[in-house]
């Protein structure tokens, strides 16, 4: 996935090797406003702190580690359900702990709710790497972690964050699999309920979707796609859409298992059974899915091993290794269960 990084005998001594006192002069600063910069300390203003930022990033400056120093991975999450946030956090323990290395996470929801700001607080822990798991992160937390030495590896983020990169699941095939298995059930009017515009996983979903009616030559029809957020609420207020339609939709495939759980809601409320009357196919693969009745056919993502893929990345980065791609997906499994069944004949 990535290169090593070249040995100390072949690197350019000034690359990652400059000290804060070198940087400072070359900002025309003083080196505790480089510190401070590199701790997320206040008292810098904004233009020489970008001007020292993009400095420590040009020369690739890595923090030391001293003498007998804890190697740790800290992994932000916000807004996530704790049953996701668990098996990445197993993940990313697998292999950390193969290098003697602790693993902390952190929610920012409250932090964030409270207009906190959520980089500045690692800045001054210094974690080995950093893993974020919400859609929140921009490229700027990227270059501002890099800035500091502290490798950022995103796991599905709503958005490019070049150079910063991400893991992933294959959102696409995996959309695409769960429309075959309604297609191949004999569907032919299948509604989607998928999450924001401008987030890159539910357009890759939605693209899936629309790409296995393309092959079936089955017509899009636009009336039959709803576009809201990942929630269970969304999924009941955009089912019901749906299904009030003069001519409902036989089976509807949802960007995440919560808005299944959700067109489950409007189905027992519109007095429509699944599957006899509708075919439910969610992603993602939670807990609850398999609890449902009937148990919820569904995409699974791997996110251990997704947690585990960045945590690699992350130690390789934090020991001078090279990226060789910015995305790295991991393949999805389509999991069947009672929720799906051929049409009922009208």
């Amino acid at each position: 996935m990535i290169e090593e990084g070249q040995g100390r005998h072949s690197r350019k001594p000034w690359r990652g090797d400059l000290t804060i006192a070198t940087i400072a002069e070359l900002a025309g600063v003083s080196p505790p406003t480089v510190s401070k910069v590199l701790n997320g300390r206040g008292g810098v203003g904004e233009q020489t702190r970008q001007r020292v930022e993009a400095l420590l990033r040009d020369h690739g400056y890595r923090r030391r580690q001293t003498g007998g120093a804890t190697l740790c991975i800290e992994v932000v999450f916000h807004q996530m359900l704790p049953s996701i946030a668990m098996e990445i956090l197993r993940g990313v323990q697998e292999v950390a702990g193969t290098r003697d290395c602790t693993v902390g996470f952190t929610d920012v929801r409250q932090g964030i709710l409270a207009g906190r700001p959520w980089v500045e607080p690692l800045l001054l822990r210094q974690p080995t790497a950093v893993i974020t798991a919400f859609s929140l992160v921009t490229a700027d937390h990227g270059r501002r972690l890099a800035a500091a030495g502290i490798p950022l590896v995103a796991i599905d983020p709503t958005g490019d964050l070049s150079p910063t990169p991400a893991v992933g699941a294959n959102n696409w095939s995996g959309a695409l699999a769960a429309t075959r298995h309604l297609l191949d059930l004999g569907h032919r009017r299948i509604g989607v309920i998928t999450g924001p515009v401008d987030d890159l996983t539910a357009r890759a979903r939605l693209d899936g979707f629309r790409a296995a009616l393309d092959y079936a030559e089955v017509p899009l029809d636009e009336a039959l796609e709803r576009r809201g957020v990942f929630s269970f609420d969304d999924g009941r207020e955009l089912g019901a859409q749906l299904l009030a339609q003069a001519v409902p939709p036989t089976a509807v495939v949802c960007g995440n298992d919560l808005q299944a759980l959700g067109v489950y809601a409007a189905a027992r409320a519109s007095r429509l059974r699944i599957p006899e009357d509708l075919s439910v196919v969610g992603f993602d693969d939670i807990d609850q899915a398999a609890w449902l009745t009937p148990p919820l056919t569904t995409v699974r993502q791997p996110f251990g091993e997704i947690g585990a893929t960045a945590a690699r990345l992350a130690l390789a980065l934090a020991d001078g290794g090279r990226m060789d791609q910015e995305r790295y997906e991991l393949g999805t499994t389509l999991v069947v269960r009672g929720s799906t069944a051929p049409p009922a004949t009208r």
